[in-house]
């Protein structure tokens, strides 16, 4: 059974490391930001989302906990935002660790969240999945989000 409990320092440092890492990699992979600015505007990213790190008002970073081995699996990281006049639960970041993959911790932490935002007082869950990661697509739409935009690039050669 897979629950979501606050973040710890320590795990918040290592996790933001590499997410910066991970968030650099992807804007390259996505034609967006080159290879040699883009850790340094990654870094810039997340210090400008995050600049009180967990504490940072309207966002919450969980630990994706197993509690049946006592393991944490993962992070999940939601920020409240508001479009439209619509206030939703953005998930800015969810990450299973290398070797708890492919067990399903992704599907219960995407269910876990629902009852997390309802108790937010929200109904509404966005985020964004790069083009590039068709197993990120076919999880959200397995669990049921739908696709709302569609950006295009098309790279002159």
């Amino acid at each position: 059974m897979l629950s979501l409990k606050p973040i710890g320092t320590e795990t918040f440092r290592a996790w933001r490391e590499d997410a910066i890492k991970d968030y650099a990699k992807d804007k390259i992979a996505a034609g967006t930001w080159a290879a040699e600015s883009a850790y340094e505007l990654s870094d810039k990213e997340f210090t400008r989302l995050l600049p009180d790190g967990p504490a940072t008002p309207n966002n919450h970073i969980w630990s994706m906990h197993d509690d049946s081995v006592g393991k944490d699996v993962g992070v999940l990281w939601i920020a409240i935002l508001e479009h439209g006049g619509i206030r939703i639960a953005f998930i800015y970041d969810i990450v299973v660790f290398e070797g708890y993959r492919r067990r399903g911790y992704g599907t219960q932490a995407l269910s876990a969240l629902e009852g997390e935002v309802r108790a937010l007082g929200l109904d509404r869950i966005g985020l964004h999945v790069f083009g590039h990661n068709p197993g990120a697509r076919a999880l959200y739409e397995k669990v049921g989000y739908i696709i709302t935009d569609i950006n295009m690039v098309k790279t002159l050669g």
